[in-house]
């Protein structure tokens, strides 16, 4: 059902509405891998998803465009699709799950969209919004399942062969697979001998598991801080497109993600989203064959939610080794806190916080407790702290 010449059609359609997201070389990111990032959290609206929805819009006929486009959408897909009929004069209206971040709602409402809320998670708003089609005639624009959606982001794969096209391997996050399977479809188009691999959150690995099974399955729940790739079900035509031209389908853990999340920021002074984290934190924790590899990693969104930022640095923080709390057991005597903290000063640690208590847990009588947080440079430094407390005879528990 898909051919490339339609992903040149949709490129020369969005030249003139998206921005072509130049590459970053990213050295820190895994040093045994040349690692260039795919900035799309720079995109307009912040995500990769504006590509697919103005595509789609820009080839309705007149009279799909006088009643009107309806999505639904965790929030990236209803920026693209709220910018894309404002653009083209059209009315749209957007169902969200009513878990998505304030910032998103207030994001696509501002772009001229009009909004309805509804309980559940994305499955369920996709429902919502095939009942509000049916009744008031709109046309109905998928987040994924659509050929035109996929040629439409399939073009950041014509991008990437233009800009690297000597590139070994391309991460892309997986959700739906719009994304994935048309970069898929388009590299492979032009060069089967590129590896193209998918990402999943740990707590929403649909497309992988539908791909394992040799069908397509819906996960009970989904939870994850990847909001963006949080779909219990994978379509009909991207679950083909991501079986046939994926080389392989990984996933990542919350730790993981936000590790990736504040790499960016550290490194490369880039705000993404838990999804578009996802591809950076396959690279990073070597879930995918990197190693000696010239590797793109397809950075889908930036649209965090501000309120979790800092817990997702902290997660970040501590999955990098740079915050490590421990707790001992100490002699409840003078002393022993000095003791402690001569030993953590000399393995140039330094403390944060510190709690002591008395409680009926300790194996002595006499003993407490002593829960210490401190700041680390990496997980070799943990590891050296924790040996040093060890050598001086304290019981880390």
């Amino acid at each position: 059902m898909l051919k490339l010449d339609e992903f040149y059609k949709a490129k020369y359609v969005l030249d003139k509405v998206v921005r072509k997201t130049d590459l970053i070389y990213a050295p820190k990111i895994n040093p045994e891998s040349e690692i260039y990032l795919k900035p799309e959290n720079l995109q307009v609206t912040g995500s990769f998803k504006l590509r697919g929805a103005y595509y789609r819009i820009s080839q309705l006929d007149e009279e799909e465009k006088a009643k009107g486009v309806i999505a639904c959408s965790a929030g990236n897909h209803a920026q693209g699709v709220a910018l894309g009929a404002a653009r083209n004069g059209i009315k749209s209206l957007i169902c969200l799950p009513e878990g998505a971040p304030i910032s998103k709602v207030e994001a696509t409402r501002r772009l001229g969209a009009e909004i309805c809320l509804v309980p559940g998670v994305y499955d369920d708003a996709y429902c919502r919004a095939l009942e509000l089609r049916d009744e008031f005639g709109y046309t109905f624009i998928h987040p994924f399942n659509d050929p035109r959606v996929i040629a439409g982001q399939g073009t950041i794969g014509l991008e990437l062969t233009e800009q690297l096209p000597d590139m070994d391997t391309v991460i892309v996050p997986v959700g739906g697979g719009g994304l994935a399977g048309g970069i898929a479809f388009a590299i492979k188009m032009l060069n089967p001998n590129i590896k193209v691999y998918g990402v999943q959150a740990d707590g929403a690995p649909g497309m992988q598991r539908s791909i394992e099974h040799q069908r397509i399955e819906c996960l009970d729940k989904v939870s994850t801080v990847a909001d963006g790739i949080a779909v219990k079900e994978p379509g009909e035509l991207t679950f083909k497109l991501c079986r046939d031209y994926l080389d392989g389908i990984v996933t990542v853990t919350e730790d993981e993600i936000c590790a990736a999340i504040l790499a960016l920021i550290e490194q490369h002074k880039l705000i993404a989203e838990g999804a578009g984290a996802v591809s950076v934190a396959a690279a990073m924790f070597n879930k995918i064959p990197v190693k000696g590899r010239k590797t793109v990693c397809v950075i889908s969104g930036g649209n965090i939610d501000v309120t979790i930022l800092s817990r997702v640095i902290n997660r970040g923080l501590s999955k990098s080794g740079r915050i490590y709390t421990f707790c001992v057991e100490l002699d409840d005597k003078p002393g022993q806190l000095l003791a402690v903290s001569q030993i953590v000063a000399s393995v140039g640690a330094n403390i944060i916080s510190v709690h002591h208590e008395r409680n009926d847990d300790t194996s002595g009588v006499t003993a407490c407790w002593l829960r210490v947080r401190v700041e680390t440079r990496n997980v070799e430094h943990v590891q050296e702290l924790k040996s040093a407390l060890r050598n001086a005879g304290l019981k880390l528990i």
